[in-house]
């Protein structure tokens, strides 16, 4: 198995160099990735950094605490100062690839309609960074964010940006703190664009108690 991995790096890292000559070759001034300055890597130094990028460490064992099933108690608002709207979910979480990745699907309701929700958790070793993606079916792109352990609040602050289908083609910036409260606790916090102001605002608080 190490070795057919270390092949495929060897072979990634071979294609992404020959990928980077052609396309300075071809590319002109506009083209940002032929305006990088590229570094040859040896190859043992590039093994090494693949293996140390593909191996689960102590932020996916943190991560994986989180495994099972939890419910939830979610506060939304609408905008700054509105009245809050509550409802009730389930969500389960379950580690993926070898413990490199959670997966979390969850179910509920949601402004009196169904709710389905799935997120993928990860720890980027090469980053030094924790990433999320969001999808769920009350829309149709996919929410990414990225994000930094705060050791003393116990938390991750995550920023990323999502559509926003009131303003076609644009984005807004979004803004999650996710607090390990206790091993059978988590509180989620989700920040963004007031639709009046444009000024951030709390949207939305999941309070999260293991079953």
């Amino acid at each position: 198995m190490k070795k057919l991995f270390l092949a495929f790096c060897t072979a990634t890292l071979f294609i992404a160099c020959d990928k980077v000559k052609v396309d300075m070759k071809n590319s002109d001034k506009k083209d940002s990735l032929a305006n990088d300055e590229w570094k040859p890597v040896d190859s043992a130094t590039a093994t090494k950094a693949w293996m140390d990028y593909a191996t689960p460490g102590e932020m996916q064992k943190m991560i994986a605490k989180a495994d099972g099933n939890w419910n939830g108690e979610t506060t939304m608002w609408m905008e700054d100062g509105a009245q809050p709207m509550t409802s009730k979910s389930e969500a389960t979480n379950k580690m993926m690839f070898d413990g490199r990745y959670q997966m979390s699907t969850h179910k509920g309701n949601m402004m009196g309609m169904p709710f389905e929700g799935v997120s993928i958790l990860g720890y980027d070793n090469s980053k030094k960074k924790f990433v999320s993606t969001w999808i769920d079916n009350m829309g149709t792109g996919i929410m990414n964010m990225e994000g930094d352990w705060n050791s003393s609040s116990k938390s991750i602050e995550f920023k990323g940006k999502m559509t926003d289908p009131s303003r076609p083609g644009k984005d807004c910036n979004v803004r999650e703190v996710f607090t390990f409260v206790d091993d059978n606790t988590q509180k989620m916090e989700m920040f963004g664009p007031d639709p009046k102001t444009g000024k951030e605002f709390k949207t939305m608080e999941i309070k999260f108690t293991r079953k």
